[in-house]
């Protein structure tokens, strides 16, 4: 499978976009002219760059404006084009791409289009290059691959053949089957890019929100699945337009880009077994089954105040670690890992981020198959020194340069608890039960770049993107659930926001609050109470508007007013919730209680949840509680 990604889909200068593109695992790259015509350097100098990089430049685009004119626009073209043949001589590269015109003065007419692109053909010969064909979903008399793939054929010129952009043809709800009647080697390359379900104007909705396949609403599965249908065995291209990546990390999105196209690929393969992909095997995606345990980071000064915040949410210490300062803290089906080593990755986290959930392990059906398929989708192995009879556990890198470890049902599961940390049952506590989800917060700019990875890795299906008012700006958060792993991912933009604050004090620690379940949420906040857990206080004009809202008992209204539970519901079920005051650095735990099939997670409660939390947050600087 030989990948490529256009020059326009990154930020940075030509030789930083190179340098991103290489690292990335790319093979090739799109040169987009603007991109050629804003550097200092000569076409040769720039093919040189390319070469030394390892890559190959697999297409010059765009021409525009090409077919269908009359005199003296269709002389002034051809002549333009062989400006550019000659240009595209010296880069080294053969194809170039011909997008459908715009021009006003464009004729239209399928046969004196494929007349001109004959004689394009003739041309493109005489200089040793080819020449592609693309429908614009704004074309003005093409903007259909039906029809781009008409003129093509009727051209039948072999220096002329068909591009295909899955944006193009999806964005404008055309049945990517219909290209399963092109024959492959007619079609010279194939772009990718996803996108949001926006109902706007089609240009603008290409030039700004194009996205990675697999972070948008697109089947760019199913419009792969047809291309490879054919035959096709060209590169795969990516052309992104989106503000956000041409303002981002090269080297995120570059690698982000890399990583879509291989989840891509597989799930065609797995969609159509019959066609063959040039990718090696690896295994498929598998839920999760649960959230096992949670790892702090902590100082030995600072464990103390950990521990208790943990006691009084019903924790009891069921263990500690045999050979090092780690302690286990237990309740219903959640298990938390206090670390306060001054050595290995813990303290690494800890200096970095403060006290901070520095590991998550996930419980899943098969842990080296899911180490298999997190590697071969480009995630960050971590490989540490392990001790003389110390578990060596499977761990890859996730938000914040945290680890997430992966556990199955074998052998270690066990020997973690009953071997390592000696552990014994814990009482009942506050009734919680298990992990309901984590709120993982970081710049708005990572959103799509974590949504890629656990829907690649972990199959995680994406809920709708909503908008939080916080009263300093709004967070934007997506829910990702596999099986029993939740996670809503929380993109900050605005410094004052709760949100923002906690990705600048904790210097991009992965995990901002931890939600848990409970069967009893009154119960549990009456045992809280008497643990003198820190209970967020929620203003008494909440309840007032949850009641008419939802036309509730006020029988119940007045029990949530008094144990500071916030409400919602769905048309699966309700749901309830309360939460901790924030820790310094923004840090809180939440405990839900979801009743019947309800799929939400109380977003509608967030701006009164982060009011109150502002209320209550102190200052950056004072100590913890």
């Amino acid at each position: 499978m030989k990948t490529s990604i256009a020059t326009v889909s990154i930020s940075g200068t030509f030789a930083e976009k190179l340098d991103a593109i290489a690292a990335a695992g790319f093979d090739g790259i799109e040169i987009f002219e603007q991109d050629f015509l804003a550097s200092d350097f000569t076409p040769a100098e720039v093919g040189r760059m390319v070469a030394d990089q390892g890559l190959s430049i697999t297409l010059f685009q765009p021409f525009r404006d090409f077919e269908g004119l009359p005199e003296p626009h269709r002389s002034r073209a051809f002549a333009r084009a062989a400006r550019k043949f000659d240009l595209m001589n010296q880069l080294g590269t053969d194809l170039v791409l011909v997008c459908s015109s715009v021009h006003p003065a464009a004729m239209g007419g399928i046969d004196r289009m494929a007349q001109d692109f004959h004689d394009l053909g003739d041309l493109a010969r005489a200089h040793g290059v080819r020449v592609g064909y693309e429908a614009l979903a704004w074309g003005r008399h093409v903007n259909d691959h039906r029809d781009a793939w008409e003129v093509v054929r009727r051209a039948d010129h072999p220096q002329v053949g068909l591009i295909l952009d899955s944006f193009h043809t999806l964005g404008r709800k055309i049945d990517p089957d219909t290209i399963r009647r092109i024959p492959g080697d007619r079609i010279f390359f194939v772009q990718l890019a996803d996108a949001p379900a926006i109902q706007m104007d089609l240009l603008y909705w290409s030039r700004h929100f194009r996205n990675m396949p697999g972070e948008g609403d697109l089947d760019v599965t199913g419009f792969m699945r047809a291309v490879m249908a054919t035959g096709y065995s060209g590169p795969l291209s990516l052309e992104i337009f989106n503000d956000q990546f041409r303002a981002g990390s090269p080297r995120l999105v570059a690698g982000d880009g890399h990583r879509s196209l291989i989840a891509l690929m597989d799930q065609v393969r797995r969609a159509e077994p019959s066609i063959t992909v040039d990718l090696p095997a690896f295994p498929a995606a598998t839920p999760v089954d649960r959230i096992e345990y949670l790892e702090f980071a902590t100082a030995p000064d600072e464990a103390t105040a950990l521990q208790a915040f943990l006691a009084a949410a019903g924790f009891a210490k069921a263990g500690e670690h045999v050979s090092k300062p780690v302690t286990h803290w237990r309740q219903g089906g959640v298990n938390i890992l206090v670390n306060f080593d001054q050595g290995g990755f813990s303290n690494t986290s800890y200096v970095a981020h403060g006290t901070t959930v520095s590991e998550v392990a996930l419980l899943v059906p098969d842990a080296r198959a899911s180490y298999a398929r997190a590697t071969a989708l480009l995630a960050q192995p971590h490989d540490q020194p392990t001790a003389s009879g110390e578990l060596n556990i499977p761990a890859i890198r996730g938000v914040g340069g945290s680890l997430i470890r992966l556990l199955d049902h074998g052998p270690q599961l066990s020997r973690i608890w009953d071997v390592d940390f000696r552990s014994t049952p814990a009482p009942v506590g506050a009734g919680l039960t298990g992990i309901d989800h984590i709120g993982q917060t970081m710049a708005y700019d990572e959103m799509l770049s974590w949504a890629l990875f656990y829907g690649a890795i972990f199959g995680a299906t994406k809920a709708p993107m909503v908008d939080v008012a916080d009263p300093d700006g709004l967070v934007r958060s997506q829910a990702m659930q596999s099986g029993g792993l939740r996670v809503t991912l929380n993109g900050a933009e605005a410094r004052r926001t709760l949100a923002g604050r906690f990705v600048e004090e904790t210097f991009g620690a992965a995990v901002q609050h931890v939600a848990f379940a409970t069967a009893d949420i009154f119960a549990t906040a009456a045992a809280l109470d008497r643990n003198g857990f820190p209970t967020l206080q929620i203003g008494a004009n909440y309840y007032d508007d949850v009641a008419a809202r939802f036309g509730l008992d006020p029988a119940l209204v007045d029990r949530m007013r008094v144990a500071n539970v916030l409400y919602d519901e769905d048309a699966g079920g309700q749901f309830f919730q309360l939460y901790s005051a924030p820790r310094a650095g923004g840090f809180f735990f939440e405990i839900v209680q979801r009743q019947g099939n309800y799929q939400g997670y109380g977003a509608p409660n967030a701006p009164f949840r982060i009011a109150a939390q502002k209320r209550t947050t102190r200052p950056a600087g004072l100590p913890s509680m």
